[in-house]
């Protein structure tokens, strides 16, 4: 089964939106301390061109966090698999996404996965390019790609705000370089990390680039083959075991799908063979996970049987 209607999704919506007020928004960084914790929107991208959604869905949000899917998506592109998972590895944690503490007892240093900061900042760190701006376009390009917008970009603003509130990602930097897995200027790697975080599409692109990874890296409206499919393959694992930070085997139990999510509260999701999910719901869980976004995948998820186990 599948939902095709949007009246239908609109219910799910007023539903999913009665937990909102549980949650908090991501204060700590002051840009997105603005978001309106009452917002939620979604849509689904299927590769027949349908599209189905509710709520506000041409609001930008920025990537956050969802961006580590797509930055490993790229640097597995160019660097292939043995290079990046000698420096970032395969495993879950339960630690918080930000924590420092399995870096000081793992040996090597290197960080559990590419979906906790301390990995993303490693693989962010292997995008290819001279400078940061070069780096940045790179990134920017293949999102567009993905995406079928040319026209997408970073909020300047939350950038700023990410970088002058970045005192923990540094921690994690000033800690890789120390045990050499990265060898780059920290503060470099913070401005190119930040602006990554501040990479901003609406709900219905957030659905099409989880569609084109729940394709296993097909683009269905060009036939093109973007992301290889056994990279596109490790990417949604990630997501799976990895995406929605500690809560993320909970959130396999319940929901089932592969899944990331971002504090600015998006969520996209990628249904194997199926459909993509572009969600916002700027309130946040305890996990860091949008509250309401994660009820609205569990009613989606009840009713039309979407859990790939």
């Amino acid at each position: 089964m599948e939902c095709r209607s949007n009246k239908e999704l609109k219910k799910f919506v007023r539903e999913a939106k009665k937990c909102a007020k549980y949650g908090k928004v991501a204060d700590y960084i002051p840009a997105l301390g603005k978001a309106n914790p009452n917002d939620l929107s979604i849509a689904i991208r299927y590769p027949d061109g349908k599209c189905v959604s509710a709520g506000d869905i041409d609001r930008k949000i920025t990537l956050q966090s969802i961006s580590k899917v797509i930055s490993l998506a790229l640097v597995l592109m160019d660097r292939g698999t043995d290079e990046v998972f000698r420096k970032v590895g395969m495993e879950p944690t339960g630690d918080p996404f930000n924590s420092i503490a399995k870096l000081e007892t793992m040996a090597p240093a290197k960080p559990l996965n590419p979906m906790i900061n301390a990995g993303a900042l490693v693989v962010t760190h292997m995008i290819e390019g001279s400078n940061v701006e070069a780096r940045l376009q790179r990134l920017l390009s293949f999102i567009r790609k993905l995406a079928n917008n040319p026209e997408i970009t970073m909020n300047s603003q939350v950038a700023n705000s990410e970088f002058e509130s970045a005192q923990l990602n540094r921690a994690l930097c000033y800690f890789l370089k120390q045990h050499k897995v990265i060898d780059e200027d920290v503060e470099q790697l913070i401005d190119l990390y930040t602006k990554q975080c501040a990479i901003e599409m609406n709900c219905l692109e957030l659905a099409r680039v989880g569609m084109i990874f729940a394709m296993n890296g097909i683009d269905p409206d060009s036939g093109e083959q973007i992301i290889p499919e056994q990279l596109a393959r490790i990417c949604k694992t990630f997501m799976v075991t990895c995406g929605m930070y500690n809560a993320s085997g909970e959130f396999a139990i319940k929901i089932g799908i592969p899944a990331k999510s971002g504090v600015s509260g998006g969520i996209m999701g990628a249904v194997p063979q199926k459909f993509g999910i572009g969600i916002f719901g700027p309130a946040l869980d305890e996990k860091g996970n949008s509250i309401a976004g994660i009820k609205l995948l569990e009613l989606l998820s009840e009713t039309y049987q979407l859990t790939m186990f």
